[in-house]
């Protein structure tokens, strides 16, 4: 049977997966999804920031 990959959803933690993008390597939350978009929740220090990402660019971590 093939690999079934989990689906990625509001609370999940993921690690984005693009080279090209500033937040390359940086590990967030995902605050929701609109079509093939989430809102990440980056938290580091003393600051926060909401970042919309394509699905296709981030990873279960």
């Amino acid at each position: 049977m093939g690999s079934v990959e989990a689906p990625i959803l509001p609370g999940s933690n993921v690690v984005v997966n693009e080279i090209r993008s500033i937040y390359n390597g940086y590990s967030g939350c995902v605050q929701r999804i609109s079509g093939d978009r989430a809102a990440v929740l980056f938290e580091g220090g003393n600051w926060d920031k909401l970042v919309t990402i394509p699905l296709k660019h981030l990873l279960l971590s």
